[in-house]
């Protein structure tokens, strides 16, 4: 094998742990050859900055002042404060640059040999890298996301082989169950119960899906996670097949993803070229496959039935349950459904053990969960954090609090079916009992924080009009009540509704919350009731006064049924 590029090797397979093992002491011998390694974002947030650009003029002054053995440059992955973008971080100096640009080359590049840059330098002791707990996000920027070795080289897929070799599949699922693991996707339902009920139904042929149809708005865990380490997913994924007696895998992409869709798909290839998928994997009897499947972008399809009614080839309509897809999914067989983040955990707790992962965050909800933090906060980006930490060092250690001297008014959790939680709550716990006692959920992992310029029954109105937009039409509950709960909030933010109205709106919350087929339509009242709870008076306001105020749906101070002056 060629030790310097592993991917143009087709003769090379790993079918044991020796052959694991001298892959990565060949990378790390690769690696080792270079003063200093350089990875530039290559992250969907980075490349909208031009990350793309800084790396081929990185790339093509190393190569013009002949220094491409001095120095490794390279794609990397997201670093998570996306609010800095592009960045460039340098190793072994652990030096992390922000807001770069092209012009920046030189300067970075004549540093090498020296000092940091203190101008283009990012503190990455700071609180917001501080405070995080990483687990699936463990090798923050540290990889270029596109080759194998690389996640070869930290240890990838020494899970993969232990459990085809030293483990049975019941000794895998109760090792995930014994580590407490809920799913990642929202509900928190116990990863080992699920899996647990796919290895016991009775029938030759299971499936194994992978969820990264993320939908909410302000959502982008799942898309960062699966961009920067889509082998840490799949090797999850094929130990998951194992353990269910499955041997066909499918990866559910919304077709926004494009960076994703693409890495994922070049890692199905590696991992095939490897003989880490297909027949006979670690050169035992376990066979299995993976495949990509491309979504048209509809949010119901995070919806698991609707889902698997996609895979299909039909109209991604949600089923009643039971039957749940753990008995009867994909083509009527057990399927097992988690999500891109439960996935990435399962490496991590097969390689550490149950017992590590159960120390981290609460007595009920354990391990770690990433963020989407985002809206009025300084700090921007993706975050990891153990369950349990509070709203508070959330919002304000680690997401740098509200910027411009506005004053915090309240975090919305759970995306669109989510809750939004005001400030005297801010000492509550991240952790799925503490945030469904609050009239939310964790959700997928989306947090949107907004200040005093927000008026909440306008925040409210939006989430309904997605919902709304977005509802399959199946049920009668969703597609009616979710048009009629946002024609309610119009009208109150127009200032045309009565105190009957309002009482109309509760009602209907109840009535949708309770009656509709699915999570969408189940949760669509969440954001209404949950502003109802902590901000009843706005919608007083809005109905008696006819004032908004915040300023939101009319100018402040002003009757909202008075349009405004035009000059």
């Amino acid at each position: 094998m060629n030790a310097n590029n592993l991917n143009n090797s087709k003769a090379q397979t790993i079918r044991s742990n020796d052959d694991l093992l001298l892959c990565a002491e060949r990378e790390k011998d690769r690696q080792a050859q270079y003063k200093q390694n350089l990875f530039v974002c290559m992250g969907t947030a980075c490349q909208s900055c031009g990350s793309t650009e800084v790396l081929k003029a990185l790339s093509s002054r190393i190569k013009d002042l002949g220094l491409e053995k001095d120095y490794l440059i390279s794609p990397g992955g997201c670093q998570g404060n996306c609010s800095q973008a592009p960045l460039v971080s340098v190793h072994p100096q652990n030096v992390l640059y922000q807001n770069i640009s092209p012009q920046n080359t030189n300067d970075i590049i004549g540093s090498l040999k020296g000092s940091p840059i203190k101008e283009l330098s990012c503190d990455n002791q700071s609180s917001f890298f501080a405070r995080q707990t990483r687990i699936v996000t463990e090798y923050r920027g540290l990889l270029n996301p596109e080759r194998i070795e690389d996640y070869i080289a930290v240890g990838g897929f020494s899970s993969l082989l232990k459990v085809l070799t030293q483990m049975s599949p019941s000794q895998v699922i109760q090792e995930i169950t014994c580590s407490g693991l809920r799913g990642r996707g929202g509900a928190g339902y116990p990863t080992g119960l699920k899996w647990s009920t796919v290895a016991k139904a009775n029938d030759s042929q299971k499936y194994v899906i992978c969820n990264a149809d993320e939908g909410d708005p302000g959502a982008f865990m799942n898309r960062n996670v699966l961009e920067d380490y889509p082998y840490k997913i799949l090797e999850g994924m094929t130990i998951a097949g194992y353990a269910v007696g499955a041997n066909q895998g499918y990866v559910y992409v919304r077709a926004e993803y494009d960076v994703a869709v693409k890495r994922v798909e070049n890692a199905i290839k590696n991992m095939q070229r490897l003989a880490l998928l297909g027949n006979s994997i670690g050169n035992t009897s376990f066979n299995f496959n993976l495949e990509v499947r491309v979504g048209g972008g509809a949010f119901v399809c995070g919806e698991e039935t609707a889902l698997i009614a996609s895979i299909e080839g039909g109209r991604a309509l949600p089923s009643p349950r039971p039957p749940y897809p753990a008995e009867s999914g994909l083509w009527g067989h057990p399927t097992l459904i988690n999500n891109v983040e439960t996935y990435g955990h399962i490496a991590p707790i097969i390689r550490n053990g149950s017992q590590w992962f159960a120390n981290i965050g609460t007595q009920k909800s354990k391990g770690t969960k990433t963020f989407a933090l985002s809206g009025c906060i300084k700090n921007t980006g993706l975050v990891e954090v153990a369950l349990g930490t509070t709203l508070r060092e959330m919002i304000f250690d680690i997401g740098g609090g509200v910027p411009e001297g506005r004053k915090f008014k309240a975090v919305q959790t759970g995306g669109p079916a989510g809750g939004c939680i005001p400030e005297s709550q801010l000492d509550a716990s991240i952790d799925y009992e503490s945030l469904k006692s609050l009239g939310s959920f964790m959700g997928s992992g989306g947090m949107i924080v907004m200040d005093d310029s927000s008026c909440m029954v306008d925040v409210a109105k939006y989430f309904m009009q997605f919902c709304a937009a977005e509802s399959c039409g199946k049920c009668i509950p969703c597609r009616v009540g979710t048009v009629h709960i946002y024609d309610l909030l119009n009208k109150i933010t127009k200032g045309e509704a009565s105190l009957e109205d309002l009482s109309q709106l509760e009602s209907l919350c109840d009535v949708v919350q309770n009656t509709s087929l699915c999570g969408l339509g189940q949760g669509a009242p969440n954001p209404v009731l949950s502003t109802l709870h902590f901000f009843k008076d706005e919608y007083i306001a809005h109905i008696v006064d006819h004032i908004c105020p915040a300023g939101a749906c009319g100018p402040k101070g002003q009757d909202l049924r008075r349009p405004a002056c035009v000059l």
